[in-house]
């Protein structure tokens, strides 16, 4: 798993994203997250819970340290060690080998403050992906303590305005409020890309290899028989008929976990898009402008 434990719970304290930890000291000095893209390569976070830091890098194949991408501080702003047309292809090759990590997702929300959107970015639909990868943060909440009187009551009684249910506590992390501000346009901090050191040979190898990965996939077992199907919802923007692609998957076989949750009930509308634009083998964003 390249999420520890500890960093797993850790995301799910509304605190950790605000930069609000209340309980930094018993945490250990460093965390440091792995997320494997492929061939050897992976994109590694680490960060010191007490003073807020993160450092972003890239691990090469056969190496076992990364190579610094960018560092920012506790209350930014982050540097655009990454694109984010980078960052969306890393998360979906990501997301493709590892089921516990759906994009947009964890990956998407601890990394997204290195790849801010620029000109050339839709802001709209970098925003859409980024509070999706919020809004995905859950954590499990016990049942509300039963409202109502220990015993059948008069009839005058018997309605639920006299038996006020308390609320119940929500699954998700942070509120619209919070993800809506962490969502929203940051300001890029130093252009670390333009520094001799920044391995842009390396990182060009990754987004290449990354690439070629998701353009060969519809190609390949039951997706090419449904890429036909893929292609017209990814032209059309009906999300309609998803479930007809999903029979289409799973009775040619598809056994895929990330593929097929994507495109199953309960729809996230922005999971099931990023899926039927790799299976159609479209542009990102060709469905997911018709949802944001």
């Amino acid at each position: 798993m390249p999420v520890s434990e500890v960093l797993r719970r850790l995301s799910l304290d509304p605190g950790f994203w605000t930069g609000e930890i209340s309980d930094a000291e018993s945490l250990p000095e460093l965390l440091r997250v792995s997320f494997p893209v492929l061939d050897g390569y992976a994109l590694v976070l680490e960060i010191e819970p007490a003073s807020g830091e993160r450092v972003l890098g890239l691990r090469r194949p056969a190496t076992s340290e990364p190579v610094q991408l960018g560092w920012a501080p506790a209350d930014g702003p982050c540097p655009a060690a990454l694109d984010w047309s980078e960052l969306e292809t890393f998360a979906r090759v990501i997301a493709l080998d590892d089921p516990t990590l759906p994009h947009p997702g964890l990956v998407v929300a601890l990394l997204s403050p290195f790849a801010p959107p620029t000109m050339n970015d839709d802001e709209r639909a970098v925003a859409a992906v980024r509070a999706a990868a919020y809004r995905s943060l859950r954590r499990e909440v016990s049942p509300p303590v039963p409202s109502g009187p220990e015993q059948a009551p008069l009839p005058l009684f018997t309605d639920d305005r006299w038996w006020p249910a308390p609320p119940a506590p929500s699954p998700q992390v942070l509120d619209e409020t919070t993800i809506t501000a962490l969502s929203g346009p940051a300001e890029a901090g130093d252009q670390v890309r333009a520094g001799r050191r920044f391995p842009h040979e390396d990182l060009a190898d990754l987004v290449r290899r990354a690439a070629t990965r998701l353009d060969a996939l519809p190609r390949q077992q039951w997706y090419a028989e449904t890429r036909p199907l893929a292609r017209h919802i990814a032209d059309r923007g009906d999300l309609g008929r998803v479930p007809a692609l999903l029979g289409a998957l799973t009775e040619a076989g598809c056994d895929h976990p990330t593929v097929l949750d994507a495109l199953s009930e309960p729809l996230v509308p922005l999971e099931a898009c990023w899926v039927v634009e790799t299976l159609a083998g479209a542009e990102p964003g060709t469905l997911l402008r018709y949802h944001v």
